[in-house]
């Protein structure tokens, strides 16, 4: 089994994964002030609670959007497993065929969420991720990576919207049983769940029409489970896809990996 972390400028995703069998993951607050030591103490007490030991784990591996948090869980990681985790970036083994401008720009999380989608689900692919900013990407009938869309995120918006008006309370992200809202909080949320939906599948329409093939659409991020199951399109919520990518990418990257996989074959 290894550890698997997401390192989102909102939340870390962390987990454990076997085989493409998802033991555990939950998500906990991305704090820049918190040491290594902190840190491990912090995944100790996860990997207990969900009644595994360190000693179950072979390896670590870390996707990152805030580069000052890499060597602080590398430590912690380190501590943990008794070996350098892997981080995605340049040199790592992906599998994965990126077109874009500049492929280097890419961020890690998006590298990792096409990797798990290109595994796990029919192509072509459009994959949502809703965390701090809402990103969708497409992924062509080839396998190909050809770009996407980045969209403010729900809680940004909204946090935004609330500290610039200062008749607007802040609100619950729960959707209200009508479009058409009678007092603030109900406008807000309709305005919030419902119009992030709709934006949703518009962008979906667009990028589907310059797309050949009818895609699959895969969503992930901690706030998909509140906006998605309001879009009017088919998507697959899948909450542990960003671990299932880290696993692969692991795997492409671990040569006592591949010796046993050549093994077997």
């Amino acid at each position: 089994m290894i550890l698997a972390v997401d390192v989102g400028n909102t939340n870390i995703v962390f987990g454990g994964i076997e085989k493409s069998r998802t033991r555990f993951f939950t998500r906990l607050n991305t704090d820049r002030n918190k040491t290594e030591d902190e840190y491990a103490v912090i995944f100790k007490t996860l990997i207990e609670i969900n009644r595994c030991n360190t000693a179950d784990f072979s390896g670590a591996i870390i996707s990152s959007v805030v580069p000052g948090l890499n060597e602080i869980l590398s430590k912690a990681l380190r501590q943990l497993v008794g070996k350098e985790p892997l981080i995605v970036g340049p040199g790592i083994k992906t599998g994965l065929d990126i077109k874009i401008d500049n492929p280097a720009t890419l961020g890690s999380d998006l590298v990792v969420g096409a990797v798990a989608a290109t595994a796990c689900y029919k192509k072509p692919l459009i994959i949502i991720d809703m965390g701090t900013a809402t990103t969708v990407v497409a992924v062509d009938k080839d396998g190909v990576y050809r770009g996407g869309v980045i969209i403010p995120g729900v809680r940004v918006a909204m946090e935004s919207l609330t500290n610039r008006a200062a008749q607007l309370q802040d609100i619950s992200l729960e959707a209200p049983r009508k479009t058409i809202g009678t007092n603030t909080a109900d406008c807000l949320r309709s305005g919030i769940v419902y119009g992030n939906a709709c934006m949703l599948d518009g962008i979906i329409d667009r990028i589907s029409s310059e797309m050949e093939g009818t895609p699959t659409v895969v969503a992930t991020g901690g706030l998909s489970p509140k906006i998605i199951p309001h879009c009017t399109h088919k998507i697959t919520i899948d909450n542990d896809l960003l671990i299932k990518g880290l696993e692969i990418i692991y795997n492409k990257n671990n040569t006592a990996s591949h010796r046993d996989h050549s093994g077997d074959a």
